[in-house]
């Protein structure tokens, strides 16, 4: 399949240096105080992620999205998309990379598989496993995300603390979180792949202001950045989403996106949530932000096609829609004359129960960096429910 229209090849894996290059200019401009006033906007640049489109070869996902014209995918490694523990990972993940190349596709590489290491316990175990065999194997898997990224030349490896087992104390599992970490940091700053932890609703990190004691807790290493889900901004942050990716901006490093409801942690399509989205992309715009922007269904790979085809229609006649109107025009930007709410396809598979979120935190916890109170989630929900 030739690269679909406008696109232009990725750098291959032996050229990986100058997009190493360029990521580490990007980090260091990122790392400097954000100014909306001066800072250029950025053309937004969107992905799908493969855990919603599970029902799918690989490449028959990457074929897909290229078709409808996507930027770039968010790959998430998994048993049935480049299996990150079957045998002969670096070929595969070279073949992956021609792929990728041919097709125009930028990638990340997303950990959030529910069953990879543990078939009978979801995203287990984790960095904060009381067993430290346990947390070993997690931290295996995220040093085998680290590879990958750099022979796919990601731009980033997302990744996520878990849920703080049953018995420990904060302090415990914060330690266990930093200690876990470091080797993984370790790897990312020599392979020159950030590492890109998300706040999750229900775990240990849930926050922005957690990533803040993280990142300080770490001693602000430079690899470690944020991944921001717009959709858990909306559940549980104390800010609006557009006013959390302003605050956020200094460290992004990837950015996943979906609708979403207040106090419930359960991602929706685009239109059957609360989020206004067009602030929210016009302040990500705004930002700077190079990476990609990946939509985040990983509960309608039943009609993964269609949701991703209503996706990238939506968020692009969203970005239509922010965009100031010529001088001397009189016309004001609609949004919904833009960005039509996707049709919602059949449903094929029994619902999934969404997971509430008891409590807020105020607006002083995030903007003075200290932990919120923790906000309850069932472990069935966790990360990539």
């Amino acid at each position: 399949m030739s690269p679909r229209p406008g696109a232009t090849p990725r750098d291959s894996a032996r050229d990986r240096g100058k997009p190493r290059d360029r990521g580490n200019r990007e980090r260091a401009r990122s790392r400097a105080p954000y100014d909306s006033a001066s800072t250029p906007s950025t053309p937004l640049r969107f992905g799908y992620g493969t855990n919603g489109l599970a029902d799918l070869r690989l490449d028959d996902a990457l074929g897909l999205l290229a078709d409808l014209g996507y930027d770039g995918v968010g790959l998430t490694l998994d048993h049935m998309h480049l299996d990150p523990l079957a045998p002969d990972l670096p070929a595969r993940t070279r073949q992956i990379a021609r792929r990728l190349n041919t097709l125009g596709l930028d990638v990340t590489v997303e950990t959030g598989a529910r069953y990879v290491l543990d078939p009978r316990r979801k995203h287990g175990p984790s960095l904060l496993d009381p067993d430290p065999d346990d947390r070993s194997r997690r931290v295996d898997l995220l040093l085998r995300a680290v590879r990958v990224a750099a022979d796919l030349t990601a731009h980033a490896v997302h990744c996520f603390s878990g849920i703080t087992p049953a018995a420990t104390d904060p302090d415990t599992a914060w330690h266990r979180l930093t200690e876990t970490l470091a080797p993984v940091l370790d790897a990312a700053t020599t392979a020159g792949v950030p590492l890109a932890i998300e706040p999750e609703p229900g775990h240990l990190l849930a926050t922005i202001a957690d990533f803040h004691r993280l990142r300080h807790a770490l001693d602000d290493p430079e690899a470690l950045g944020l991944t921001l889900d717009i959709g858990h901004c909306q559940c549980l942050e104390p800010l609006p989403p557009a006013d959390c990716v302003r605050a956020a901006a200094p460290w992004l490093r990837h950015v996943q996106i979906e609708d979403m409801r207040r106090g419930v942690h359960e991602h929706l399509p685009f239109g059957e949530g609360e989020i206004d989205f067009p602030p929210v992309l016009a302040a990500l715009a705004a930002t700077g932000y190079q990476g990609l922007t990946v939509v985040e269904l990983p509960r309608h790979s039943h009609a993964g096609p269609h949701y991703a085809e209503h996706s990238l229609r939506f968020l692009r006649g969203t970005v239509r829609a922010t965009q100031a109107p010529s001088v001397g025009s009189s016309e004001t930007a609609d949004p919904t004359a833009t960005a039509p709410r996707p049709t919602k396809a059949p449903q094929t598979t029994p619902p999934h129960a969404a997971t509430s979120i008891a409590t807020t935190p105020t607006a002083a916890a995030l903007t003075s960096f200290t932990t919120p109170a923790k906000h309850s989630a069932t472990p069935a929900e966790g990360s990539t429910p």
